[in-house]
């Protein structure tokens, strides 16, 4: 999920003997330098010819960036990395210096030491160290060394219609803050009939699972758990007993969720930019989506904070490098994310490029950073919001207090299992809850048999 994040440069003067800002001094394979004292590196993570304006904004940053930096040139590549062919490209030698990647991916990568240490590389760099901590967590191993940067992340929590609140006699400025809550204001918004929907879900390919995980981890479970070195299912518990009962009932007691299932997101996201949808689960960048593809206005929708106190499931994007790579071409990488990704000094340049362009400023998208550089950017987003600031304030404040959970190892077979689940309960009265979980756990422990 892209988002607008500032930069701030470091100064890459002499990049071939030393890096400014606390890097360490180059040593290593020479070759990677030019005999003019330029570094090349392969990156890859920009936007195809389909995402015109995201293009063009990419490219004019590595102009920008290479004049800067003179000594560091930037092969720019679409595409991230790919379960499927990654180990056959960095046997091949065709793996680029730096790769994009899901928050699921660097664990395994680490594990299987396909991914370069950076820890003593990315010592001195600025604003590193007011990346929030749960997302430098994702690309640390279990040595406590850091082998990537984030670039962008998400949290889920509640998307609903102001007018439907307001209509149904619900504060919109005071979103539910627990899931009964959720099922209350739910009752209040289908009453008001016509069709009308309190909650919705999700429940097929793939995306019921990763909602039932989000479900899970706000009731104080977990999905998987390690033990002793082997991951096991840790859903069928109390908490993931109640994630599914609620369901239930908003569903079945409560007729708060309607009597059309098997949803997926596009299914969502229609009912809602139809005016006949109270709430759903999702993350800020939906709005964007539901405002454009069905002309409606960003005043119409708010954002609250994942239900109950306990978690919320957030995922998102960084960089590794290619454990091959040499010491010059790991600090030239460094130098390119932070320059490009992890810079609240450019911030106010973006979102003044992107207010040209119909880009929605202002949406708690990619909060990335902790202190002073997230009030610089804050400060920015502020100066150019063209969405509804207030709207998102619940958003803001409940996710600060969050714990941010990712997903569990082979999230994607597990959550094909875990779309049964939830079928099952949102389309049979009678659904079996304690036979469901435990069925699924045994499936899903043969799934995580396989983690190494």
């Amino acid at each position: 999920m892209a988002g607008i994040q500032g930069r701030r440069r470091l100064i890459a003067a002499g990049i071939a003997c030393v890096l400014s800002a606390g890097l360490v001094a180059c040593s290593g394979d020479s070759s990677s330098v030019g005999k003019d004292g330029v570094v090349t590196i392969t990156v890859n993570g920009m936007p195809p010819k389909t995402q015109p304006v995201d293009r063009k904004y990419f490219e004019e940053d590595v102009k920008a960036f290479e004049k800067e930096h003179p000594k560091i040139k930037i092969d720019a590549r679409e595409g991230q990395m790919d379960p499927k062919t990654f180990s056959a490209k960095l046997a091949g030698g065709q793996l680029e210096d730096v790769f994009y990647v899901y928050f699921t991916d660097p664990a395994g990568l680490i594990q299987r030491g396909q991914a370069a240490d950076i820890s003593k590389y990315s010592e001195g760099v600025p604003y590193l160290d007011e990346v929030k901590e749960d997302y430098l967590k994702v690309f640390t191993g279990p040595d406590g060394k850091l082998y990537g940067l984030p670039n962008g992340q998400y949290s889920l929590g509640l998307v609903y219609n102001r007018a439907l609140f307001k209509k149904a006699g619900l504060d919109p400025d005071k979103p539910p803050v627990t899931w009964d809550e959720v099922r209350a204001a739910a009752k209040k918004i289908a009453a008001l009939g016509d069709g009308t929907v309190g909650y919705a879900d999700y429940s097929k390919n793939n995306q019921g699972g990763w909602h039932y995980t989000a479900w899970v981890y706000s009731m104080g479970g977990d999905i998987a758990v390690k033990e002793e070195g082997r991951w096991k299912a840790a859903f069928n518990s109390d908490a993931g007993r109640k994630a599914l009962q609620m369901l239930h009932d908003m569903r079945w007691t409560d007729d708060t969720m309607g009597s059309r299932q098997l949803l997926q997101i596009e299914d969502v996201q229609k009912m809602m930019g139809a005016g006949k949808l109270g709430m759903y689960m999702s993350g800020p960048d939906n709005i964007p989506t539901i405002v454009k593809q069905f002309e409606r206005k960003y005043e119409d929708y708010g954002v609250a904070g994942m239900p109950n106190n306990n978690a919320t499931l957030g995922g998102g994007s960084g960089f590794m490098f290619n454990p091959k790579a040499s010491p010059e071409k790991i600090k030239a990488g460094i130098e390119w994310l932070q320059w490009k990704y992890l810079n609240p000094d450019r911030t106010e340049f973006e979102d003044k490029r992107a207010s040209g362009n119909d880009v929605p400023i202002g949406l708690p998208l990619d909060r990335l950073f902790t202190g002073v550089a997230a009030a610089r950017q804050d400060q920015a987003h502020r100066k150019y919001a063209n969405v509804p600031q207030n709207n998102y304030k619940p958003f803001i404040e409940r996710n600060a207090g969050l714990e941010q959970k990712v997903e569990p190892p082979n999230a994607q077979q597990i959550y094909t299992v875990l779309d049964g689940v939830m079928q099952a309960v949102l389309t049979k009265k009678d659904a079996d809850i304690d036979q469901l979980l435990a069925d699924a756990a045994k499936k899903v422990d043969r799934i995580l048999a396989t983690v190494k």
